[in-house]
């Protein structure tokens, strides 16, 4: 992460206001730019009468063209960028740790990207590892070499032994299988090939939420992966659960960390199965559940997929419904980010 002196780019565009107002992309048909730069350097953004407002790294594949690192009124001095990333990343510990008892949950997000002012870059960290995305390779050559700033950002407070790159290449060395903890429930989490890890971890409060309510309840754990849901109600002292999910290496996974956490496998039933399908078969048989857990991947990838997103889920939650016994409560998500709030709440 080396800096030279920023090339300037200037706006063809009036974004000044939107721009100081903390937007953070600036996409390509909106600058003026006579020599393209290195991908990944620095860049400062000008006005069109030369008055810089902005630096940010540029990303020479991306539509987004420009992620803001700083922004600033006149006379505004920016900041070294290295100095800049360190102080973020430890900012961005310290907002996590104010949140979590390590204790109980050493798993949770350490960097949220733009919304840490860390642009096109996500870190996860699964006890003594981290594991990195990077949004385009712009990101990946601005912050590289990331490794050493992890190390340092995290310090003695969470010692960090393997660095992975999930978006392209291992940064560190290799350490596919991991014991982490979340809320005092222990998991085997696939770093190097399962989805997200093995632990969808955006979901830690909800499965707070779940099993809070799940003692002496059944509960149906659908799109379950490694039984993330499924075993907190369990732990909590749920009756009865089933986790069902398509991929037969998740539902395994899921049974390892039912016996990992010694919970008793004669309460605990795993279905290698599609959703759709077991539902109308559980339909058919008459079976209900007090809880129903209904996390799906995305049904819309993109926004010509929304119509079919809107008929799936649908249909899923018309099935979940009729298996949530009276009173019952059903817990459904969306992860699709071209689904919005409106038209999740009308499925």
């Amino acid at each position: 992460m080396t800096r030279d002196r920023p090339q300037a780019v200037v706006l063809r565009k009036n974004l000044t206001r939107s721009i100081r107002q903390g937007h953070p992309w600036i996409y390509r048909d909106a600058l003026d730019v006579r020599v393209i730069p290195d991908n990944g350097a620095l860049v400062e953004i000008h006005t069109g009468d030369g008055r810089p407002i902005a630096r940010g790294f540029w990303d020479e594949r991306s539509p987004i063209a420009v992620r803001v690192l700083e922004s600033g009124g006149p006379g505004h001095r920016f900041a070294d960028a290295d100095t800049l990333v360190a102080a973020r990343l430890r900012a961005a510990l310290d907002r996590r740790l104010e949140r979590l008892d390590l204790a109980k949950t050493n798993v949770f997000r350490w960097v949220h990207g733009e919304s840490d002012l860390l642009p096109g870059v996500h870190v996860d960290l699964y006890a003594d590892t981290a594991v990195v995305r990077f949004d385009g390779d712009g990101a990946r050559a601005f912050y590289y070499p990331l490794e050493p700033r992890l190390r340092l950002g995290a310090g003695p407070r969470l010692p960090i032994r393997v660095v992975l790159d999930r978006s392209a290449r291992e940064l560190g060395a290799k350490e596919d299988e991991r014991e982490i903890q979340e809320n005092g429930v222990r998991f085997v989490v696939d770093l190097a090939h399962g989805q997200k890890g093995g632990l969808f971890i955006d979901q830690r409060e909800n499965r707070i939420r779940v099993a809070e309510r799940a003692r002496g309840k059944s509960v149906l754990n659908l799109f379950g992966y490694t039984g993330g849901f499924a075993l907190h109600a369990a732990v909590a002292g749920a009756r009865t659960s089933d986790t069902v999910d398509v991929a037969r290496p998740a539902i395994e996974a899921a049974r390892r960390n039912f016996q990992l956490n010694q919970l008793p496998l004669d309460r605990a039933r795993f279905h290698a199965a599609d959703v759709f399908a077991f539902l109308t078969e559980a339909i058919r048989r008459g079976d209900r559940w007090d809880i129903v857990i209904s996390d799906p991947p995305s049904f819309a990838p993109k926004k010509d997929a929304v119509p079919a997103a809107r008929q799936a889920y649908q249909r899923l939650h018309k099935l979940a419904s009729a298996v949530t016994a009276q009173g019952g409560l059903l817990c459904a998500s969306s992860c699709s980010s071209h689904f919005g709030k409106d038209d999740f709440l009308a499925s």
